[in-house]
């Protein structure tokens, strides 16, 4: 059975003071064989080298309006969390334009809700198909959320592509990738700590080489 990471971030937030519960696998374990309860994360495979992102259950649907409500409750917290990594682009991202205009569910980021933010050396990646390859130094950010049937809404990763010099990495198409999880923690990050665990955006990302190894907002999320 997976043994479970529980962290609790105390975010200042409007007066208050919101505790987030973050709950994921911890990644030395094994897989889950059971898996009761709302929102239980489940990998595939090694969990230190997975085929996938993790996946949670037990989802709740939303219209874009709703989904939109609960980002604007949890977007603090989720920019304080990811901060605890001392990374400037966890720390910064929101200031950059959203090019979504309301979080979609995206099955390929464990059916959570995302949001995609880019920096201006990035903005051409508003244009979708017509981007283009994009230059050294763009740098992409995902946030990410869940919202369970009960109602309750829990922070997510935060997923990060950077484009590198040319020669960084021949199979990713230069691109660095980067998980970083509710509270801070690096996940893993292309040919940096814990590589392995990320190998597998490489392989998906490599079925959009002709794209610049990129997928977009859907079409009903675009902003243009």
């Amino acid at each position: 059975m997976v043994s479970i990471k529980h962290y609790v971030i105390t975010i200042a937030l409007t007066g208050l003071f919101l505790a987030v519960l973050v709950i994921w696998p911890d990644a030395q374990a094994e897989s889950k064989k059971d898996r009761s309860g709302p929102m239980t994360s489940e990998f595939s495979g090694d969990p230190n080298q997975p085929r996938r992102h993790f996946r949670v259950r037990d989802i709740s649907e939303m219209t874009p309006d709703e989904r939109q409500k609960n980002y604007q409750k949890i977007r603090n917290a989720l920019r304080a969390g990811y901060a605890a990594s001392g990374g400037k682009t966890a720390q910064n991202y929101q200031k950059w334009p959203r090019i979504n205009t309301a979080p979609y569910r995206s099955a390929t980021h464990g059916r959570r809700f995302v949001n995609n933010y880019v920096n201006s050396k990035g903005a051409a990646y508003a244009m979708a198909e017509e981007s283009g390859t994009l230059p050294v130094g763009t740098i992409i950010a995902k946030d990410s959320f869940v919202a369970a049937k009960d109602g309750s809404v829990m922070p997510g990763p935060l997923f990060l592509m950077e484009k590198m010099t040319q020669g960084f990495n021949y199979v990713s198409g230069d691109w660095r990738y980067t998980m970083v999880m509710p509270d801070g923690s690096v996940f893993g990050a292309t040919k940096g700590a814990n590589a392995a665990r990320v190998e597998f955006c490489i392989g998906c990302h490599l079925a959009r080489e002709k794209y610049d190894h990129l997928f977009y907002v859907p079409k009903k999320y675009r902003k243009r």
